[in-house]
């Protein structure tokens, strides 16, 4: 019966909710836990038995993520009147780490120890710069193909969720990437390929952005987000350039911004000049 129940609930997120991938095999996985702890089925347990389950999760970020894919199947097996009650439980409260990102002098700085005189040196530096300019998470990166870029403007077909969206590119990234394709066999119609001439793996592009900068791939993303916020930009423009389905995903971003504005005023006002002493 279980089986069954997370066959309908595969077919909903993929289908219906049109999730990634990645995404719905999470979801399974912890229903599949889930199911495997208890002799009943699953649309048989009351909140009682999905608590104990959680309380086996010491680290809040791995109790909320299983509890996500909890309440999505309960949610969908009270639509589908599986079940006549909805259990919904409420999240754990996690302190919200500020995204780490690096700034636009440490990357250029990193990229002027790229060996490019080689066609794999004209990958990593363009793969590095693909990353930065364009905002994309690593998976939407590897998913590129030549034909994806057009005119300095990038189309992401692989977006989480499902959803395309359209990137421009700095002139600058544009370069890199038509150098690298210049030089590239391109048997392949996939951007970023490894010396054998098959996709670049993720791992692969970990270790790539990693020897070069000292961090991940998605530290880059936190980056273009970062600087276009320092730069001014409008926080939904952030938003469709990132790809959040919700405002309150970029809204971590806006620290960045309150930041940048407390050190300009502190930097220009006149008060910043004048001695405590002075004050009256």
């Amino acid at each position: 019966m279980n089986n069954n129940l997370l066959q309908a609930f595969e077919e909903y997120l993929s289908v219906t909710k049109a999730l990634d991938t990645l995404t719905v095999s999470s979801y399974l996985s912890d229903l599949t836990q889930l199911s495997q702890m208890t002799d009943k089925t699953l649309t048989k347990l009351d909140t009682i038995d999905v608590l104990k389950f959680l309380a086996t999760f010491d680290n809040k970020r791995t109790l909320n993520r299983k509890l996500s894919s909890i309440n999505a199947f309960f949610h969908f097996c009270h639509i589908q009147d599986f079940t006549h009650e909805k259990i919904k439980i409420p999240m754990a409260k996690v302190p919200k780490n500020l995204p780490k990102y690096v700034s636009n002098a440490e990357i250029l700085q990193g990229l002027q120890s790229i060996d490019r005189t080689n066609v794999m040196g004209l990958r990593d530096y363009a793969l590095i710069l693909f990353l930065y300019a364009s905002g994309c998470r690593i998976s939407e990166a590897l998913s590129v193909q030549r034909s994806d870029i057009v005119e300095g403007w990038l189309k992401i077909r692989f977006a989480k969720g499902e959803k395309e969206r359209i990137v421009p590119l700095a002139p600058i990234a544009t370069e890199a990437l038509e150098r690298y394709m210049q030089e590239q066999d391109m048997s392949s119609s996939y951007l970023w390929l490894n010396y054998k001439g098959a996709v670049l793996s993720r791992i692969s592009a970990y270790k790539i952005v990693k020897k070069y900068l000292g961090v991940s791939p998605h530290v880059l993303r936190h980056s273009f987000a970062s600087s276009l916020i320092i730069g001014g930009a409008d926080l939904r423009v952030v938003q469709e350039l990132l790809g959040h389905s919700s405002l309150e995903t970029t809204q971590i971003y806006t620290h960045i911004q309150k930041q940048n504005l407390a050190d300009t005023m502190h930097r220009y006002h006149p008060l910043k000049h004048n001695n405590k002493k002075g004050a009256s």
